[in-house]
């Protein structure tokens, strides 16, 4: 028998034990009056008297005996408390109540009562008078509560990794924060928030893979959808002026440290705005969740040492630079003159990956993302992107191969695209069909048909959740900011 496997049978003869002295260690119901870190903030505060009974709950994460007499950690979602339990007290409230306080081990569930107060050592605690086992854990705990170091298991089961580092918990309450603040934002300024169907008929709002899933009651296969737009732009046209929604979209592409297959999106769309509008939205929201979560504009990332690596500034206004203006400084001032071949032969030359049967646009769009990208580490706004980039933005006046588009760029990866919708349902139509290259059954034709009843002028925003989490929470990992990332069956 492994030790593992020792542990857990050792756990299960304790819990035998607790069962045959009439103790359900699995209790239904205990309400605790305060939180650990309450309880401990209320009597820093002189809340509490010698007579005042405090109950919390948690798990128990450390003890040490002493004698008679014991001293653990409770930890609830709030941080960590020191329980005190003496032996003849517990004995005097209930007899037995020492024995079967023996019997709990690490990562077992207890709610206490007690009285406040501060040890010889100068640590707030409560002092025992009762307790109640919530749930024995059959299982061990990880071995060291101060961290796990494999993140195999740290993605796989979640739970451990919560329950071993603090910090990585810290990360997502405060994503939590952050989508709660990105909604109370949008609300103040008259945004109405909606949700679109998840399975659609046909994927469009992108150009991505889709996963495909079949509908057995209505007999015909439907699609996860890649992207919000299409529907949240129908609600313009039926008068809803301001909209967003912030939900899942699904593309069935490769994984990397800025990709899962399953994502986060905040898209909005504001009639009457345009690209320029969007982009002042895009700053003033990211600037307002990183003041009200984080308490500052400047975010630093550490390396592995534990040292500042950089410092993103998100004080206004940020960079704004033309996409071509970019290529031409990383590419050569000629870029856009010499022929495609000699584009190819460059980009190649320059590190970026060509496929053989790339575009003038995907060519540039590779050494883009190569040389360019990686090196906006500030907020920059790349404006007025390759009309084949975003067929659903409206051309740039002053110069049609380019579209009213940003992208915005922090730490050296997109956070959010916006752009100026295009709502000529005939242009739309033209741009739709090429990028469907004459496939008429990827043409969402009820979307054309309700740009036809006339759609206002507007501006859209989309902000990856996960992205923007990960540039705020100075993680490098997309799977570092999801509860459950996908990975590769064991």
């Amino acid at each position: 028998m492994d030790e593992t496997n020792s542990l857990i049978e050792q756990r299960r003869t304790k819990l035998a034990a607790l069962r045959a002295k009439g103790i359900d260690p699995f209790k239904n119901k205990f309400t605790p009056t305060e939180t650990c870190d309450g309880a401990r903030e209320k009597y820093k505060r002189g809340e509490y008297n010698d007579t005042t009974e405090v109950s919390v709950a948690g798990r128990i994460t450390a003890h040490r005996e002493m004698g008679k007499s014991m001293f653990i950690d409770l930890r609830d979602q709030s941080g960590r408390l020191q329980i005190y339990a003496q032996k003849n007290h517990l004995e005097e409230s209930a007899p037995g109540n020492w024995d079967i306080f023996t019997h709990l081990d690490l990562g077992d569930f207890i709610g206490a009562r007690g009285k406040m107060f501060t040890t010889k050592m100068g640590e707030i605690s409560i002092k025992l008078d009762s307790f109640v086992v919530l749930a024995k854990a059959l299982r061990p705990p990880p071995e060291k509560w101060h961290g796990l170091a494999d993140t195999e298991i740290r993605y796989r089961q979640r739970y451990l990794d919560l329950m071993a580092n603090p910090e990585v918990k810290g990360i997502f309450l405060k994503r939590s924060e952050i989508i709660r603040e990105i909604r109370n934002f949008l609300h103040e300024r008259g945004y109405v928030e909606v949700e679109t169907p998840m399975m659609q008929a046909i994927p469009g709002g992108a150009a991505a893979q889709p996963f495909k899933t079949r509908h057995n009651a209505l007999g015909c296969d439907f699609y996860l959808r890649i992207a919000l737009e299409l529907y949240l732009k129908r609600l313009l046209v039926g008068g809803v002026d301001k909209v967003f929604e912030i939900g899942r979209n699904f593309r069935n592409e490769g994984l990397s440290r800025k990709h899962n297959p399953e994502f986060t999106m905040l898209e909005a769309y504001q009639a009457y705005g345009d690209y320029e509008s969007m982009m002042d939205l895009v700053q003033s929201t990211i600037c307002h969740v990183a003041q009200k979560v984080l308490g500052t504009l400047k975010i630093e990332t550490k390396d592995a040492e534990g040292k500042v690596a950089k410092t993103i500034d998100l004080t206004p206004a940020w960079k704004r630079a033309k996409y071509k203006d970019l290529v031409r400084e990383k590419a050569g001032a000629n870029w856009f003159e010499i022929t495609s071949d000699e584009r190819r032969q460059k980009a190649l030359s320059l590190g970026a990956e060509i496929a053989k049967d790339y575009e003038d646009f995907e060519v540039t769009g590779a050494v883009f993302e190569k040389l360019i990208e990686p090196t906006l580490i500030q907020p920059t706004f790349v404006t007025h992107l390759p009309k084949e980039l975003v067929p659903l933005a409206k051309l740039s006046p002053e110069d049609p191969t380019t579209v009213e588009v940003f992208e915005c760029c922090i730490n050296g990866q997109e956070i959010a695209p916006g752009y100026t919708e295009q709502n000529d349902p005939i242009e739309q139509r033209e741009r739709l069909e090429h990028q469907a290259g004459g496939e008429q059954q990827k043409l969402d034709e009820d979307f054309l048909t309700a740009l036809e009843h006339g759609m206002p002028p507007a501006g859209g925003i989309g902000i990856g959740i996960d992205r923007l989490c990960m540039m705020l929470l100075g993680q490098e990992s997309i799977r570092d900011v999801i509860l459950f990332p996908q990975l590769k069956p064991k």
